[in-house]
């Protein structure tokens, strides 16, 4: 099966990338991909709390996910949004960060909100506090698909091995891991943390990712790493988009993950112990 990874550098305006989104799309059907995947927070990034007040709204309505939506049908290609912020029903008025898997006739096939929240004081500088705008997900979520199961997480999630191991031993052959993850913390941990959930796990690890300096027409504008990763299940970096914008495809092979497990049956090994 062939999947596309969407490296974007998405705005703080959902409708601009709603349209660079469509033509990602077209370009990764063109490309023969049978799975098309973006970047977290797909359809705005911005440090602004006001100006994600001002711009965002209910996942039905949200401009990137009709533009997926319309995409996967007319091409017959399933779509995961690695992740949309949109608004909830939350008294508190924060809102979701939620991944979106699309079927190839259009119709939403599940959905995913980000459990782990990034919480985190990287240097003087660069400071996040997600979960004052977002609330935390409770659910993990695995999918059936096509090509085979399927686990979500996002971003901030790829530092909690339970998770993905969780997915994995509930039957989940590949795990998304869609970002958006600072250049600080990208340069020093992304790859050999996408490697280590996959050598974990014996999974495929798709990780569509933001890159470079974010538009913005409100606040500080914010940086992203880049580097979308496939990581194949013995842990081998087959793909590495770099730091531009664009479309990049690899081909998965699902007995690669039946062959790692035959090798390293560690799924299959856990056992209870105390304390400490």
């Amino acid at each position: 099966m062939r999947a596309a990874l969407c490296q974007m550098s998405s705005s703080d305006d959902p409708a601009e990338n709603a349209a660079a989104l469509a033509a990602m799309l077209d370009e990764a059907a063109e490309g023969g991909a049978g799975w098309a995947l973006t970047p977290e927070v797909t359809n705005c990034v911005s440090g602004s709390r006001t100006r994600q007040r001002a711009v965002l709204g209910p996942l039905d309505a949200d401009p990137c996910l009709l533009a997926a939506r319309a995409a996967a049908s007319r091409h017959g290609m399933w779509v995961l949004l690695g992740s949309l912020a949109v608004t909830t029903e939350d008294a508190d008025g924060r809102f979701a960060n939620r991944s979106v898997l699309i079927g190839a006739d259009g119709t939403v096939a599940a959905t995913y909100d980000k459990i782990h929240m990034f919480d985190v004081e990287i240097d003087a500088t660069e400071t996040y506090r997600e979960s004052s705008g977002y609330r935390p997900g409770d659910r993990a979520v695995a999918v059936d698909a096509p090509w085979g199961r399927t686990g979500l997480t996002i971003c901030y999630d790829l530092r909690f091995p339970a998770l993905h191991r969780a997915l994995a031993q509930a039957g989940a052959r590949i795990l998304t891991v869609p970002a958006a993850f600072s250049p600080v913390t990208g340069a020093a941990h992304w790859e050999v943390l996408l490697r280590a959930r996959a050598i974990e796990t014996g999974c495929w690890i798709l990780a569509p990712a933001q890159t470079g300096a974010h538009p913005a027409t409100r606040g500080r504008p914010r940086r992203s790493h880049g580097h979308s990763l496939a990581v194949a299940p013995w842990g081998e970096v087959v793909l590495d988009a770099g730091t531009g914008v664009g479309v990049a495809f690899v081909d998965l092979y699902m007995d690669a993950v039946d062959a790692a497990r035959r090798r390293v049956p560690s799924l299959a090994h856990d056992r209870r112990w105390a304390g400490p």
